[in-house]
């Protein structure tokens, strides 16, 4: 047999997945000919197909010295140092390709495929775009922009795309679920569950469209056919971190703490986590006694978590250790009135030695949390007392009124901001009530909208003097009380057991449970949840009637 014939029939069992075979030719040909670049480039594939991207890139490489020209020997070690997660160097050799090749409409897929996980989508989109130009039938590249204007936050335009690759190909699984996730970006639930579905008529075991429905579903508000959804990703993916972390969330919404904590560790381990995990080299904490040892505790996620959690901290200290602390340094100067000879290190800042560590949110875990022995007890954050004083002086000027701070919009950067903010302007019907004095306590851009309250509300703007939660926590120890939607100052006013009333969209954060008014966490604390998905006007009306009750005999209700 010729080396041509040999390489043909290699070819053959290439072709027909008898790749043992294959690879045996391939390395017969170079035995006699080490510079066949079809056998280094082909033997590299195969090397590919079995995860030996290290290998793959070599051989290939080694072929493109003999065959420069061969475009497909550039996109195939795209696809094997994308593999290796080298994207700069995937990306260079998708190029190289088009270079070689401009009409070579896979090479422009993966080369915006890749742009995209490197988080460069406007480049994805414009090659995307470009490829489309020469081949407008291509519905993979018209999925695949639309997963890019998805993450783009450009959920109509990703709709558009998604139906255009399915006008293509009606039967496109991956299409079916990225139009999903593109309607539920807009906050059309309903159609995101059909389309998810869809995707799994077509492609039942598809693990990521079972946890995609799971979190439609529990937007919904229908925790139990979520769980199930999870469970079943789960069943298919077991390793599935997201899927882990979103059933954890279920369960602990649904109260069952226990097995939810658990579940939420997987939160370390999937690429869009709120916060990523800390390269220490030393252990976790477990909970063990501490014999004298130093524990670093460390924020994560937001404000609210940490200033919740901050509760577990004596508890820690039972532990017969010493503690470290590491927060936010918004939040440095309140949780030092929690102990005057804390060690606290603003996020950032050079820690000393430590021996242990463990995140504040994994503390309940720690402590085997469940609803019977949540740590409840509050205050325990206080403002200092001279800047309360200040406050006290200041507000007495304003009269007897009932004095109420307002909070109305939480971080434009949190992904659920559009759920649980609103606009000042929806609280206009506060202003209708006597003998009420507000305070805005709002921060970012939001805060703005103080400047042109709703007509007859007596608003005072004091955000811009508010530096920190030490300066909000010495105005609030002065307020009658606070109301605000799900943000940071909500959990101020609750750790601090001042009343406060916090506004919830339909579904909320897990911490706030189901249908309750009240919370375990925060004994001061009163919901007003929404009955209905995105219907704010019966809580604001609620909110209204119990304030004027209220603002009649202020020191009984109260």
């Amino acid at each position: 047999m010729t080396i041509p014939q040999a390489f043909e029939l290699a070819l053959q069992h290439h072709r027909a997945g008898r790749l043992a075979d294959a690879e045996a030719l391939y390395r017969q040909i170079l035995a006699a000919q080490p510079n066949h670049a079809g056998a280094l480039h082909f033997l590299g594939v195969i090397a590919y197909d079995f995860g030996r991207n290290d290998l793959a890139v070599d051989l290939i490489r080694r072929s493109i010295g003999f065959d420069p020209n061969n475009c497909v020997a550039y996109f195939n070690l795209g696809e094997a140092w994308r593999a290796a997660g080298r994207l700069e160097e995937a990306i260079a050799a998708y190029r190289q390709a088009l270079r070689i090749n401009p009409d070579f409409p896979h090479a422009c897929n993966n080369l915006g495929i890749a742009l995209g996980e490197r988080g460069q989508l406007d480049e994805a989109i414009a090659v995307y775009r470009s490829a489309l130009q020469i081949r407008p039938g291509f519905a993979e590249i018209h999925n695949n922009m639309g997963n890019a204007l998805r993450e783009q936050g450009k959920f109509g335009e990703a709709v558009v795309a998604c139906r255009s690759a399915l006008e293509l190909q009606p039967d496109f699984p991956e299409a079916h679920n990225n139009l999903a996730a593109a309607h539920a970006g807009l906050g059309q639930i309903d159609e995101a569950i059909a389309a998810y579905r869809r995707a799994l008529e077509l492609k039942p075991q598809y693990p990521e469209a079972h946890n995609n429905l799971g979190a439609a579903l529990a937007e919904h508000g229908r925790l139990a056919e979520a769980v199930a959804a999870y469970r079943r990703a789960l069943e298919l993916k077991p390793l599935y971190a997201e899927a882990h972390y979103n059933l954890g969330v279920a369960l602990l919404a649904q109260g069952d703490f226990l097995r939810g904590w658990e579940e939420c560790e997987w939160r370390w381990k999937f690429k869009d986590a709120a916060s990523p995990p800390r390269a220490f080299t030393q252990l976790p904490w477990d909970g063990s006694p501490l014999e004298g040892r130093t524990l670093l505790l460390h924020a994560e996620q937001g404000f609210g978590d940490a200033i919740q959690f901050i509760r577990y901290l004596p508890l820690a200290a039972q532990r017969g250790g010493k503690i470290i602390l590491e927060c936010p340094p918004e939040l440095q100067r309140l949780f030092q009135t929690m102990a005057s000879d804390l060690p606290i290190v603003a996020r950032g800042g050079t820690l000393p030695a430590f021996d242990a560590h463990c995140p504040l949110l994994s503390l309940p875990r720690v402590f085997s949390t469940d609803l019977s022995n949540i740590p409840g007890t509050v205050p325990y954050l206080r403002a200092d007392p001279a800047a309360a004083a200040t406050w006290r002086e200041r507000l007495d000027g304003h009269g007897s009124s009932l004095k109420v701070g307002l909070v109305w919009a939480s971080s434009p950067s949190f992904k659920h901001d559009r759920k649980r903010s609103l606009r000042l302007a929806s609280l206009a019907p506060l202003a209708d009530v006597p003998a009420v004095q507000f305070y805005s306590l709002q921060k970012g851009a939001a805060a703005a909208e103080a400047s042109a309250p709703p007509t007859g509300m007596e608003l005072i703007d004091l955000a811009e003097e508010l530096k920190d939660f030490a300066d909000t926590a010495a105005l609030v120890a002065n307020l009658d009380l606070v109301i605000a939607v799900d943000t940071s100052v909500a959990h101020l006013a609750g750790a601090m057991g001042k009343p406060v009333w916090t506004l919830l969209s339909f579904i909320p954060d897990w911490r706030w449970l189901l249908d309750r008014s009240d919370t375990p966490w925060y004994p001061t604390m009163r919901l007003f949840r929404q009955p209905r998905l995105t219907d704010w006007a019966p809580v604001i009306a609620d909110l209204v009637a119990q304030l004027q009750l209220l603002a009649q005999s202020p020191r009984s209700k109260l």
